[in-house]
């Protein structure tokens, strides 16, 4: 029998707006199972058919005020303070706020007076917003989720050039930032497609953070309005345009440059980075809900449903290393021809890196970074998995072997602070030759194995979802030791993540938004809902279950 502990069971009730129930305990004395039954009763959690969050919805509209989370702006009536850290994110998150015309349009990406130059750390980038969005929707605050997501698809609109060169019209700006002009008194949004970004590349992810956005916005208001609009179905099929068109490639996955994510610096990613996948297929099946049925939606409907089979099957199939497939490649035959080969991508055993075989546990496994012909790159990236669990890209038995790795190689994925971007840090040669000796990526630091501490929410998250509540609650206690104290920076260095990163900004806003996502989402883990996707029994593919996967 499974019992509550003596504070959980001391609550505190009271009664909000909404006639619902707020409990006033403290989330971290909540035992795993009891922390399931606040998430959704004796059902596991479904997000297209979440009862709790429905009633959630419809209350929202009945009256935003009563959508505050308990751990939301100290303006709140409601408001419960758990942590001295929350009212500092709150205040710090709202101090990043930009404004277009009067209205709130997004949060900056830095608000750090000390650094000598702002860089482009000043604007209002898309994917560093998702967790601001998400911190804002969940405190019943809407509006400038609704503001950021009509300002770049418009700009989404505008011709796009680089060096006399035209983007594709579905590109989604990387960054945006307003322009005052005092002599005209008027404002300007300024778009960043990749022309201004160090080394000029577009990014990828920014139309799938946008569509993954406008679904969060949709389920946690229940305005369906927004997504129904001209323009966002026409922003959705012009990104879809691009990703879905047909070309010389055999694999269901997308063709990525360098530096087209979160990893906008060169580091070995190019062809086909788990990251983009795993947001691909998520922004995919986001988009199957929120396009119209009409003429050019159904057509596009088709056009998803058979990517989604192919890229499942693809990703489940050959992106997957637990120890059972880690001992298959070992043993690969090269050289094969036809149909009938097993070694499908001509994956030289030699190339096996020496860190995998003491990092691989007996129990787990995870999404290696990169697949392509002749070359598997075997390091963990961490948004990637995470957002492989909260799509169902992973099975059920894979999304449980992701958390027993990270619970079985902590002190490498975790450490001292939460949480490592990728593993293990490349350096010496292979450093010079993979990244093209940038200081910024040195080993342990920045991209290279640095640990970023917005990538809470999201391993949060990912825990929810598989009824793994006590890592995430494990990895926000080592996070309030020192985020705020150090002025919450935007990465750490160090193989345990021991140092301030050496030129992190301070007042990093997605470092302070993931840390207010990640609380919010294990007060009220119906909030779950607006970012995860239960399992489409269709997309089941035929994958042999691994000795690591069983309990």
């Amino acid at each position: 029998m499974i019992r509550m502990s003596p504070a959980a069971l001391e609550l505190d009730v009271t009664q909000n707006g909404c006639g619902r129930k707020i409990e006033k305990t403290d989330i971290f004395e909540i035992e795993d199972f009891d922390y399931l039954r606040l998430m959704e009763g004796p059902k596991p959690i479904k997000v297209e058919r979440n009862r709790s969050f429905d009633e959630l919805s419809n209350c929202s509209m009945a009256s935003p005020a009563c959508r505050r989370s308990i751990l939301g702006t100290p303006r709140s009536s409601t408001y419960f303070e758990p942590h001295a850290m929350v009212a500092d994110a709150w205040e710090s998150l709202r101090r990043s706020m930009v404004h277009f015309q009067g209205q709130p349009v997004g949060t900056i990406a830095a608000l750090d007076h000390s650094a000598k130059e702002e860089l482009n750390y000043d604007q209002v980038f898309v994917r560093d917003f998702v967790p601001s969005a998400l911190a804002f929707l969940m405190n019943g605050e809407g509006e400038v989720v609704k503001n950021f997501l009509l300002k770049t698809v418009w700009l989404q609109s505008q011709e796009k050039m680089v060096d006399q060169f035209k983007l594709g019209d579905g590109v989604m700006p990387a960054s945006f930032k307003v322009l005052h002009d005092p002599i005209r008194n008027n404002e300007t949004l300024c778009a960043d497609f990749g022309e201004s970004a160090i080394g000029r590349v577009a990014p990828v992810d920014s139309g799938f953070w946008w569509i993954i956005l406008l679904r969060a916005y949709t389920k946690s208001t229940g305005d369906t309005s927004l997504a129904e609009m001209p323009e966002c179905q026409k922003g959705m099929r012009l990104i879809l345009s691009l990703c879905l068109s047909e070309g010389f490639d055999t694999f269901p996955t997308l063709l990525c440059a360098d530096g087209c994510c979160m990893i906008d610096r060169r580091m070995g990613v190019y062809g086909y980075p788990i990251e983009i996948q795993a947001l691909f297929f998520m922004a995919l099946r986001c988009a199957l809900v929120l396009l119209k049925h009409d003429d050019a939606g159904k057509e596009f409907g088709e056009k998803i449903v058979n990517r989604l089979h192919a890229l499942s099957y693809h990703m489940r199939s050959y992106f997957w290393l637990d120890m059972k497939q880690l001992n298959d490649i070992y043993r690969y035959k090269t050289e094969e021809y036809s149909h009938t080969a097993v070694n499908k991508f001509n994956v030289i055993p030699d190339s096996l890196p020496d860190w995998v075989f003491d990092f691989m546990p007996s129990r787990g496994g995870y999404f290696i970074g990169n697949v392509s012909p002749a070359k598997m790159d075997f390091r963990w990236f961490c948004l990637g998995n995470c957002v492989a669990i909260l799509s169902s890209l992973a099975t059920p038995e894979q999304s449980s072997a992701i958390m027993d790795l990270i619970e079985s190689r902590w002190e490498e994925l975790v450490g001292e602070m939460p949480l490592k971007i990728c593993y293990p840090a490349i350096e010496s040669h292979e450093w010079r030759i993979v990244t093209g000796c940038d200081p910024k990526n040195t080993r342990w630091s920045y991209h290279n194995g640095g640990s970023w501490p917005v990538l809470l929410w999201l391993l949060t998250a990912a825990c929810i979802k598989t009824g793994r509540p006590q890592i995430a609650r494990r990895a926000i206690e080592l996070t309030e030791r020192r985020l705020s104290k150090d002025h919450w920076p935007e990465y750490y260095d160090g193989k345990l993540g021991s140092y301030i990163g050496k030129q992190a900004r301070k007042f990093q806003t997605w470092s302070i938004a993931g840390y207010l996502v990640a609380k919010m989402m294990l007060e009220d883990p119906s909030h779950l809902g607006m970012i995860s996707l239960e399992e489409d029994k269709q997309l089941k593919t035929p994958v042999q279950r691994s000795a690591s996967w069983t309990c």
